[in-house]
């Protein structure tokens, strides 16, 4: 038997620290503890197939969070099921172990659809929030609040005007997509 770890955020400016270091506390080796960032929308997570494809009867995968398997109960019945119906065990920190009985299944599809309910009820919350602004903030503007146009923004863009935006990335030391959405702020 080994016990294996994963570990998930949904976006590179997210940090893996705190749930490979809970991963750690929980006993597991840094050698066999598997991250990545991927959102949960999607199914192409190469460190989670690698590991998956690497367990055997009686060996463990823990988690810190049963959301960090899958974005619905669906996707995780689909992920779960047949790695236990092999022998496979999910130990979820927060939760507990999770096996191929008829209780732990049914605990595991519980606790994936209330999984799947809190996310929905988040969604619900930011849109009713998102809608309240719009009615009730007149200066209410919803994405990336345009960003402080700086001298050094001012100069690259200055700079820009006669140069590549290859060659001005490079002098200024901003990238291109940066370039394109200072020179789309200024020209606006």
């Amino acid at each position: 038997m080994t016990e294996y770890g994963y570990a998930r955020v949904s976006t590179k400016g997210q940090s893996l620290d705190d749930q490979i270091s809970q991963l750690k506390k929980a006993g597991i080796s840094k050698n066999n503890i598997y991250f990545e960032k991927f959102t949960g929308t999607t199914t192409n997570r190469p460190m989670f197939d690698e590991l998956t494809s690497k367990v055997k009867n009686g060996d463990i995968i823990t988690v810190t969070k049963l959301d960090r398997l899958a974005r619905n109960t669906r996707e995780a019945l689909n992920i779960l099921d047949p790695l236990m119906n092999n022998g496979v065990k999910f130990n979820v920190l927060n939760i507990g172990v999770l096996e191929n009985s008829t209780i732990g299944k049914l605990v595991k599809t519980i606790l994936l659809a209330v999984a799947e309910m809190e996310r929905d009820m988040i969604v619900d919350r930011t849109q009713e929030g998102k809608r309240y602004a719009r009615l009730h903030k007149k200066n209410y503007h919803e994405g990336r609040p345009n960003r402080l146009i700086t001298p050094h923004y001012q100069a690259a863009y200055d700079y820009l005007l006669n140069h590549t935006y290859k060659d001005t990335s490079r002098a200024f030391n901003i990238s291109i997509s940066t370039l394109q959405r200072i020179k789309h702020q200024i020209e606006h």
